[in-house]
Formats: C-alpha cells, sequence, structure tokens
C-alpha cells in the first residue's frame, strides 16, 4: 500500500464511518428519547468538556463534531496501519471488519467513556437491551465494516 493510498483508506474510511456512525446517534436518540442532534454532538464534546459542554451552544456541537471525526479517523487510521501489517485484515475484511467494529465498541464503553470527563460507571452490557444491541451493531456495521472494506480497496 502507498502512502498515498494509506492516507486515502484513513481518510475515506474515517469519513465515511464517522457520517454513518454520528447520523446513527442523532436518528438513535431524537426516536428514542426525542433529544436534538445538538445535544447530541454536545454530548460528544462533554467527553472532554464534561457537564459544561452542554451550556456552551452550537460552539460546543461543533467541538463535538471534531472530536467525533477524529476518533473515527483515529479509528480508521488504527485498522489501516494494522493491515498493512496483518495481512488478514484485508484478505478477511469482512469478519475482521466486524470484529474490528465490536472491539472498537467496547474500548470506547469499557474504557474510554470511563477515563473521559463524563466517568461513566455504566457497563455497557447494563444499557437497556436495544440500546446495546443497536450500539454494538452501529459500531460493526457502519464503523468497523466500512472501514475495512475501504481498507481492503486501497491495499491493492
Amino acid at each position: 500500500m502507498t502512502r498515498t493510498n494509506t492516507l486515502r483508506a484513513i481518510l475515506i474510511g474515517g469519513l465515511i464511518a464517522g457520517a454513518l456512525d454520528i447520523t446513527y446517534a442523532c436518528v438513535f436518540s431524537y426516536l428514542r428519547s426525542g433529544r436534538k442532534p445538538i445535544v447530541v454532538l454536545q454530548s460528544v464534546a462533554s467527553g472532554a468538556l464534561g457537564r459544561n459542554a452542554y451550556e456552551g451552544g452550537y460552539k460546543t456541537a461543533a467541538l463535538g463534531l471534531a472530536f467525533h471525526f477524529f476518533i473515527a479517523l483515529s479509528a480508521a487510521a488504527v485498522y489501516v496501519l494494522a493491515s498493512r501489517v496483518l495481512r488478514v485484515m484485508i484478505t478477511q475484511a469482512i469478519i475482521c471488519g466486524l470484529l474490528y467494529g465490536a472491539t472498537v465498541y467496547f474500548v470506547m464503553n469499557c474504557i474510554v467513556l470511563r477515563l473521559s470527563a463524563i466517568h461513566t460507571t455504566t457497563w455497557p452490557w447494563a444499557y437497556p437491551r436495544s440500546v446495546f444491541v443497536s450500539g454494538l451493531l452501529i459500531h460493526m456495521l457502519g464503523i468497523g465494516l466500512p472501514i475495512a472494506l475501504i481498507a481492503r480497496k486501497y491495499s491493492k
């Protein structure tokens, strides 16, 4: 994989995964509890700013969106760079992408959220079943799989 293809895979994979994930989060949150997208984006920013993020209006929502895409691009970078060493991630992109998405879900919910300014103490398997299952599925199908397929496309 050339340097240009590596960067393209990270950028395209991260942007697609980020767009799918934030779209899911906004739609699911609205349907489940009537929360508007600005609140969803502020909740992402609250990982760094704590509860003050909800008082920042569109500025903290924009910061949340930037954080969200930074995380998605980081997830894509990890997969793409690892796939350069572990070729199975390219040859078995569908299986590896689904497993990677599940791994991202558990890392975010079991490590990142606990260390963030939110300091969540709830394990993801204690979430309501619809929240747990849909969150896991969007990470598998909307994050891991697109990143893996894009990595495979640009590895040739």
